[in-house]
């Protein structure tokens, strides 16, 4: 089912379901809006009709609908979200009241719910409301935290609706989550590393980081818990992902090994810095006193590293080459002990750096591969992280 319920009740934050319909959208996902009537007082239904290119659903009984419209409608969605929600209407759910469309609905969906509160702090922390929300959970509902900012009556304090990203990050998880990636961390390196010259300057690469956050931000939604081991990048991390900010190689490859003997798969998309200088200055280098040659260093393999140190784990690599791309690739892949290796030409200039798009070759150990075509990256991750799910399910059949 690609049809998703988002129940919007009377909270001055309605305005941010436009928000969380255009997302659900963009995952190729319909969405229903169910409105409450004192809902009507904020926006009127047509708002969201427009939006959703569906009618919105307002009462319970209403000649426009289909017969028993609530019990039909909850056989088509895959998720109920309520969006935002009132402590009046969670109070209505947690005592199974049932006296509108949207609490009717409730009763009768088999899908997910998620709720995301949103009220005043006062309102929220109440013992009453914690309860509510604790006798939902205790049934299966899950509740995305609201956010600490300014709220509707000028005060500052928890209450303030969740963002939109988080909110439609956490519903795609509860929809796409898969059994395969249940209890796995999975740790994902993204963008390019610095290696200091003085505290001005420093040596990188073109790296925009895009592909990692792809891969995490999809290996969340498969029901992983992922960590982001990202270098400097202007990107926003997925909501529901750990994200550990590194500058150099060495910081990188810290923040890895800290992790590596939990981890259940380490996708090393970064674009690590082969090289650092020997040495660095504690202050600027006035430009009449750099020298004419600087001394640099390799810097540690961490890819070679982790397959030395191996125990279970599903090692990823990446590859970026301008000539014979696959053929040393799979040099890079023995050498390192990899289960899978993803390769692609930079020398095309509409893929790979700093393009949203790319082509792929994913390559194995055992001398299979497969062209991934152009694509955007978002697709190129949802790709590769199902051959990853095929690698796990392929070590199952073989204990």
């Amino acid at each position: 089912m690609n049809k998703i319920a988002l129940g919007v009740t009377s909270s001055i934050s309605i305005y941010k379901a436009a928000d969380i319909i255009r997302l659900f959208q963009k995952e190729d996902l319909a969405v229903q809006v169910i409105m409450t009537e004192r809902a009507t007082n904020f926006i009127q239904p047509e708002f969201f009709t427009a939006l959703s290119g569906q009618p919105a659903v307002v009462r319970l009984f209403d000649q426009k609908q289909r017969p028993i419209e609530h019990i039909t409608l909850a056989s088509e969605v895959s998720l109920l979200v309520i969006a935002p929600a009132t402590a009046n209407i969670i109070a209505k759910l947690a005592s199974g009241l049932a006296d509108d469309f949207l609490s009717t609905f409730y009763l009768a969906v088999k899908s997910p719910v998620l709720i995301a509160p949103a009220m005043n702090e006062a309102m929220f922390l109440h013992p009453q409301t914690q309860a509510n929300i604790k006798k939902l959970k205790d049934l299966g509902v899950v509740f995305v935290e609201p956010e600490s900012g300014y709220l509707a009556c000028g005060q500052k304090g928890s209450g303030r609706l969740a963002s939109p990203e988080k909110i439609v990050q956490l519903g795609l998880r509860l929809i796409r989550q898969q059994p395969v990636f249940k209890d796995k961390l999975i740790v994902v390196t993204a963008g390019p590393t610095r290696e200091a010259l003085d505290p001005v300057r420093f040596l990188s690469n073109r790296s925009s980081g895009k592909m990692g956050y792809e891969l995490a931000r999809e290996a969340y939604e498969r029901g992983a818990e992922v960590v982001l081991i990202s270098g400097p990048v202007e990107l926003r991390p997925p909501a529901g992902v750990k994200v550990e900010r590194v500058i150099s190689s060495e910081d990188m490859r810290q923040a890895v090994l800290k992790y590596y003997d939990q981890a259940s798969v380490v996708i090393m998309s970064a674009a690590v810095s082969d090289f650092r200088f020997s040495q660095a200055g504690r202050e600027k280098i006035k430009k009449e006193n750099l020298p004419s040659a600087v001394r640099l260093e390799k810097t540690p393999d961490i890819l070679e590293e982790l397959g030395r140190l191996k125990r279970g784990q599903l090692l990823v690599g990446f590859a970026a080459e301008t000539s014979e791309a696959k053929a040393r690739a799979r040099e890079k892949m023995e050498k390192k002990k990899l289960d899978l290796i993803v390769v692609n030409d930079v020398s095309q200039q509409d893929i790979g750096f700093e393009s949203d798009d790319n082509e792929v070759w994913l390559l194995w150990p055992d001398g299979r591969e497969r062209l991934i075509s152009k694509t955007t990256k978002r697709k190129v991750s949802q790709e590769i992280l199902t051959e990853i799910g095929a690698m796990f399910n392929g070590r199952k059949g073989n204990n």
